[in-house]
């Protein structure tokens, strides 16, 4: 079981706001006197977003997947904010598939339902 994701950014707030379209919930937190960083729960799993503290602290060959309630919508908020979609949504052997990049640069696999187009 997964348990832990942790990408890096140079702008962790707006990051973040990528990751709420697709339903992500974050709150800030600290471990001890480490870093603040930003912390969302996905099922059983910790998806946190730290501050990159500089360009060889990169995480942005991590390609990520999610699954969301309606492609359609999320693909339609995240143009609204000139996120770069890297293929529209079609159909694969696991249900449709659409790839942006996020702000950061990460590539990001979204899955809608069997109707979303």
């Amino acid at each position: 079981m997964l348990k832990l994701v942790v990408i890096r950014s140079r702008d962790i707030e707006r990051l973040a706001q990528f990751y709420s379209v697709l339903g992500l919930g974050f709150t800030k937190h600290r471990h001890g006197k480490g870093p603040e960083h930003l912390s969302a729960v996905v099922g059983e799993t910790t998806f946190e977003i730290y501050r990159a503290r500089g360009s060889d602290d990169s995480t942005i060959s991590t390609r990520l997947g999610f699954s969301v309630k309606s492609l359609p919508e999320v693909i339609r908020q995240l143009s609204h904010m000139n996120v770069e979609v890297l293929a529209e949504p079609a159909e694969t052997e696991y249900g449709i598939r659409a790839v942006v990049k996020d702000f950061e640069g990460h590539k990001v696999e979204l899955y809608g339902g069997r109707g979303d187009r």
